[in-house]
């Protein structure tokens, strides 16, 4: 798939020189730019449901204590 992304000069020059710099094409950049912060808001909302699951019931385990649960010792 194509996709345009409209940018001012400044910009475009400065995406790439970034990417001349790290030896990719100004596309992989872009999508890895993209990527990343899609994965980034992805873990923040996993965090924050995680988070709000142990404010309601606050009790952890060790890993021994897992691992026995498991029978995995």
């Amino acid at each position: 798939m194509t996709m345009s992304v409209r940018l001012s000069e400044e910009d475009s020059n400065l995406f790439k020189r970034y990417a001349a710099m790290n030896g990719i094409s100004v596309s992989e950049l872009i999508r890895q730019s993209v990527m990343e912060r899609i994965e980034d808001e992805y873990d923040l909302k996993l965090y924050e449901k995680a988070l709000a699951e142990y404010e309601k019931n606050p009790i952890t385990y060790t890993l021994d204590e897992v691992e026995r649960e498991l029978g995995l010792r």
